[in-house]
């Protein structure tokens, strides 16, 4: 069985120093191993933006789609070879801009795939201007005179979306993630995981000590249960999505493949793909 450092390559993150995104690469490198994944089993898949770079510092399959496309790469990805392990990944711009359509229809498939999405209020690779998680008066190059929209909420809106498993954490906690994300491997449908990942370049606003301060664990709420989907919301608009655990689980609802009419369990990689002469000029025939 693989150890997390085989989850290694010699490609060095040229991310900021303090940059929250080192923790979340760590963490999915140790949550494949701890799951007994091998590195030829996992398929990272990445977006555009300083998260997005995350796909080719980690040993195994992997692929940097463009903005906001990272969701429809890994459904292809799995849909393909349904025995690999995929993981998206991508930030809050990626994730809750250009690609929210995306977002939103994936959630709805309930596809078995896992999606992490590093969260730091701000458009770090284009030099700091704000993105849909930023709060309302939020200052940037983009918004000088303070942004004059309100963030939007995506722990509320992947549940209402049809996520299977919803679950939200910090970088600075790297055990804590890790478990998190090995929870999302295992389980069979689609997984959101929501990271606060600061910005310590570009966000001065939202820091290591203001989601410190600010975020409140689950495991502080007496009698939680995430499988209640009415109390997770209630908890989630009490709390301004600042809230970290595992939100919500839905362990009864069959994954997009399973649900496939005549979708075989043995992945179409592994597939013959011979088409019989004959076969193929009765498809001919019928639009001739």
């Amino acid at each position: 069985m693989a150890t997390f450092k085989e989850f290694r390559n010699n490609v060095k993150p040229n991310w900021c120093p303090g940059c929250g995104d080192f923790t979340v690469q760590a963490s999915i490198q140790r949550a494949a191993a701890n799951v007994g994944l091998e590195p030829e089993n996992l398929a990272v898949i990445a977006g555009i933006g300083c998260s997005g770079r995350i796909a080719g510092y980690i040993h195994s399959y992997g692929f940097h789609g463009v903005h906001g496309r990272s969701l429809p790469i890994a459904q292809g990805v799995k849909m393909a070879n349904r025995e690999l392990t995929v993981i998206a990944s991508g930030g809050d711009g990626d994730g809750f801009a250009i690609g929210m359509s995306h977002t939103i229809h994936a959630m709805r498939r309930n596809i078995d795939i896992t999606y992490i999405v590093m969260d730091n209020q701000i458009y770090g690779l284009t030099k700091g201007q704000t993105s849909p998680r930023s709060s309302a008066g939020f200052v940037t190059k983009s918004t000088p005179k303070g942004s004059i929209e309100s963030a939007i909420s995506p722990m509320q809106l992947a549940i209402s979306s049809g996520a299977t498993f919803v679950a939200q954490t910090m970088s600075s906690d790297l055990k804590g993630m890790t478990e998190i994300i090995e929870k999302a491997i295992n389980h069979k449908g689609f997984s959101f995981v929501n990271v606060f990942s600061p910005c310590v370049t570009f966000n001065k606003i939202n820091t290591y000590d203001w989601f410190k301060e600010h975020v409140k664990s689950l495991s502080e709420i007496e009698n939680y249960d995430p499988t209640n989907k009415i109390q997770a919301m209630r908890v989630l608009m009490e709390n301004e999505d600042l809230v970290s655990g595992i939100i919500y689980q839905n362990e009864n609802q069959k994954a997009y493949e399973d649900l496939v009419p005549g979708f075989k369990q043995e992945a179409l990689a592994k597939q013959d793909l011979t088409l019989d002469p004959a076969q193929f000029e009765k498809l001919c025939a019928e639009f001739m």
